[in-house]
């Protein structure tokens, strides 16, 4: 049989060493050589011998709940084998994460990760009850973060001078040492008029970078896994 279909352009091919790479641009190989950890339904193929366990408590100390601010469960893979994420075709991106590194991302970013960074979901400073930036997970340690975003991200950087606002429920993430704070761009009349649908920011500011995707939240739909 011949097409264009098994060019080498999609062709998977056998992994070389353990852990993350992209595959394309909308999906995540991982060759697993013990354990990492993914968000539930998130996995379309693997091979080898592999077992997917949904976890209710912390992964070995590290997942102090395992269930991400967006509501998003996570998984366990063990074994020894292939396996590739991806979900409902989001661009799909790799942060290598190093020794002192944090990230604070938002749960419903998060397509998987490997197991030697730490994990921690938190109450982001300043944001009340606002939105999508209620809580964020926060990675530390050293290793992977696969993160996935609806369209093309764009990375703003922050500086003491300009701060960045940011809608809730457009940001992926941030430096973590960046402060929030809450930012209410809209007047009481324009309020009382209908509004104008930016009402309230996450206020940023320090030394650092955010992240944010070209959409707003869209409900997430149940999980087929």
């Amino acid at each position: 049989m011949k097409s264009d279909l098994f060019s080498s352009e999609y062709l998977a091919q056998q992994a070389t060493e353990p852990g993350m790479t992209l595959q394309n641009a909308k999906s995540i190989k991982y060759a697993v050589n013990g354990e990492m950890h993914a968000r539930q339904g998130s996995m379309i193929a693997f091979r080898g011998n592999l077992q997917f366990e949904r976890k209710g408590q912390g992964i070995g100390g590290m997942l102090k709940r395992a269930v991400t601010g967006e509501g998003l469960p996570l998984m366990a893979v063990r074994g020894q084998g292939e396996a590739w994420f991806a979900h409902e075709a989001a661009n799909c991106f790799i942060v290598d994460i190093e020794q002192g590194d944090a990230l604070t991302v938002n749960g419903r970013n998060v397509l998987c990760f490997d197991p030697t960074l730490a994990y921690e979901i938190k109450t982001v400073k300043g944001a009340g009850m606002v939105g999508g930036g209620i809580f964020n997970s926060v990675f530390t340690g050293y290793g992977k973060l696969g993160l996935m975003c609806e369209g093309h991200p764009i990375v703003i950087p922050v500086t003491a001078q300009q701060p960045v606002f940011v809608d809730t429920d457009a940001v992926v993430g941030w430096s973590a040492h960046l402060t929030s704070s809450l930012h209410r761009s809209q007047s009481f009349g324009s309020m009382v008029r209908g509004g104008s649908g930016e009402a309230v920011q996450l206020r940023l500011d320090g030394e650092g970078f955010v992240i944010v995707r070209p959409s707003e939240l869209k409900q997430e739909k149940a999980s087929a896994n």
